[in-house]
């Protein structure tokens, strides 16, 4: 059973959503960031990215800059531009991008379900970036950064949802990304109940992006219990700020891949060693080539576009082995161009879907030789790694739309 509850919400005040939220802080490196908030005295980049005020000498994790977002915060609560809720309340947060729409309960999820497996994981973290969540939670005392979660589509679950959506939307606005973000709110006892006793039902849950928040999330609420060792486990720190999703209106992207260099091997060897281990067929014309089917890729190298399919003697049945980022990597990457972990080697970067297959012929026009168009990792891909207590290898999912920050902040 998962505990999945309504909380006591810090949200904008009316009218203030579109200029205060804002896309996740590891969405953009620091120049982009400082470049977004200047002049800009609402954005929660502010907050979520404080190293954009002081000058490019002091480093992003210095003291100074989680003292400086608290200030923010606590400036943003004081003169009314934040507001918190004095009843504990679910929330729809409802997204709508190209035409699809897609609708998150937005809740508070315990911190012993993700150490008991009932919420589930399918990559790694890096203690390093878990350290700049937990300083930046732990300062705040606030999770400013709702973990991205998904459940298998429920009945129950989504006819709350319909009839909780016929009222009118307390937010409403467009991004400049020109997706549709409404808010909802659940607030009636009888409506609360039966929410919560829904999603009581859920067996699994899984988390789809966010992992290093919630690992951070989860982290500081252990150090606040040894901290407080009388707890009693209702505590707010017990509990970590999400948006949970049915998977049938979940939307994966591409995760491309770049190789900046050959590894000293001609253009001529790379196709022959693809072509030894699967169908290359050079494409004709110009545009890029977009994978059709799991199991077949787009190779991009000398301004040409090749259409690949793994040969049947490479492919796995294995939930991880089996998946196109693990095959290419194992088959490829490692033994063709020496790259052993794409985690820490500098020579392949990583591009998201959203930036579209010409981002991919751009760089290899700036700073790689090689580009690979990927077909996205299914969801159901996502769940049965999880549900084996396996992981991922590092970028195999990109989900869009990006959930913004700074529209709920659960305050622990």
């Amino acid at each position: 059973m998962a505990d999945i509850r309504p909380f006591k919400a810090i949200r904008p005040k009316s009218g203030l959503e579109e200029a205060i939220s804002a896309l996740p802080y590891d969405v953009y490196n620091r120049e982009e960031a400082t470049r977004l908030v200047a002049g800009d005295q609402n954005s929660f980049l502010r907050i979520d990215r404080a190293e954009t005020q002081f000058s490019a000498e002091v480093d992003t994790y210095d003291d100074r800059v989680y003292a400086k977002a608290k200030e923010l915060f606590e400036e943003m609560l004081a003169d009314g531009r934040f507001a918190e809720d004095d009843e504990e309340r679910y929330f729809l947060y409802e997204l709508t991008m190209n035409g699809r729409t897609q609708t998150g309960i937005v809740a508070v999820a315990s911190i012993d379900d993700y150490l008991n497996g009932v919420i589930k994981k399918h990559e790694n973290t890096r203690a390093d970036k878990e350290a700049d969540r937990i300083r930046h939670v732990d300062t705040l005392s606030a999770q400013t950064g709702p973990i991205f979660l998904a459940y298998k589509n429920n009945f129950v679950i989504n006819q709350l949802v319909d009839r909780a959506k016929e009222k009118e939307p307390y937010f409403d606005f467009f991004s400049k990304e020109l997706i549709r973000h409404r808010g909802f709110m659940i607030s009636e006892p009888e409506e609360i109940r039966k929410f919560k006793g829904a999603l009581a039902g859920l067996s699994s849950v899984y988390i789809a992006d966010g992992h290093h928040r919630c690992a951070s999330a989860v982290k500081v609420g252990l150090k606040r219990r040894e901290e407080n060792p009388g707890y009693t486990g209702e505590e707010d720190f017990n509990y970590f700020l999400s948006v949970l999703f049915p998977d049938s209106e979940l939307f994966i992207m591409d995760y491309n891949r770049v190789v900046k260099d050959l590894n000293g091997h001609t253009k001529e060897e790379i196709l022959d060693y693809f072509d030894g281990k699967g169908a290359l067929l050079p494409q004709s014309g110009t545009a890029p080539y977009h994978p059709e089917t799991k199991g077949n890729i787009g190779i991009f190298l000398e301004d040409q576009w090749y259409s690949f399919y793994f040969g049947e003697d490479i492919k796995s049945d294995d939930p991880v082995e089996g998946l196109d980022v693990s095959i290419l990597q194992r088959e490829f990457l490692e033994p063709l161009f020496g790259i052993a972990d794409p985690k820490t080697d500098a020579r392949i970067d990583f591009v998201g879907g959203i930036r579209g297959l010409k981002e991919l012929e751009n760089r290899c026009h700036k700073d790689a030789k090689i580009a690979f168009a990927m077909f996205p990792t299914a969801i159901w891909e996502l769940f049965t790694v999880a549900d084996e207590g396996l992981l991922m290898p590092p970028k195999s999912t990109w989900f869009e739309p990006k959930l913004r920050s700074g529209l709920f902040i659960h305050r622990i």
